[in-house]
């Protein structure tokens, strides 16, 4: 029985037209460094001051502590320049998945390698609402935890917020690898989905209950899930 779903949100359930993926590159590249597009695919899901500080070593440039805060800085004003100008929108299929999910009583939570600050204006956007009646029952944000991806805080800090216990009855996920490994540390069902970058086969690689099209048709498939195990 599956009692939560926890996921992420740019290129999970929300699409921010790559924005994010361009923002971090340019705060990473303004400092001088060079930036590899499969480091940049890996850091992708992580929070994004860990994103950028890593991204900046490995182009080359020493991740000060004061460079590494500049750079989040310009990486928000970036982002927050590009989302006026284009919006984020949900991803297709998704606002009716989550809907289908809180109709069969799973709980719905999202995680992200976003700040709260970050997140709270896209959720706003969007009109997804957080509590009572609402679509979302928890949102929880890498700066609300000791560390984001691939550590499994943020997961269990959902499962605090929405009153699960048992590790067995919730599945998480996104369409990053770090999305993956953060499922499997928190010991909970692992869902990859390929409304991203990453192909299947990259996904496959790692801990994983399903890797799916999109969200869209997760709760076919634990319908599917519920049915065969009774």
């Amino acid at each position: 029985m599956i009692d939560l779903v926890v996921l992420d949100m740019a290129g999970t359930t929300v699409d921010e037209h790559g924005i994010v993926y361009r923002a971090l590159e340019d705060s990473v590249t303004d400092t001088g460094a060079s930036v590899d597009a499969a480091d940049l695919q890996t850091w992708m899901g992580a929070d994004k001051t860990e994103a950028i500080a890593a991204l900046m070593e490995l182009g080359g440039i020493t991740a000060d502590p004061e460079l590494v805060a500049r750079q989040f800085d310009r990486f928000r004003a970036l982002l927050a320049e590009r989302y006026e100008a284009n919006p984020p929108v949900a991803l297709p299929g998704v606002e009716d998945a989550l809907r289908q999910l809180k109709a069969s009583g799973i709980k719905v939570g999202l995680t992200t390698g976003f700040s709260r600050d970050v997140a709270a204006p896209i959720l706003e956007t969007l009109g997804w609402g957080i509590g009572e009646g609402q679509l979302l029952d928890a949102v929880v944000t890498s700066d609300e935890v000791a560390a984001g991806r691939p550590a499994p805080y943020m997961i269990h800090r959902v499962m605090e917020a929405t009153g699960v216990r048992d590790v067995r009855g919730v599945v998480a996920g996104g369409d990053t690898v770090v999305d993956l490994l953060a499922a499997h540390n928190a010991g909970v069902n692992g869902l990859g989905v390929l409304t991203g970058a990453l192909r299947r086969e990259d996904l496959e690689q790692h801990p994983h209950s399903w890797v799916l099209d999109g969200v869209r048709d997760l709760p076919r498939v634990l319908e599917s899930a519920l049915v065969s195990h009774q």
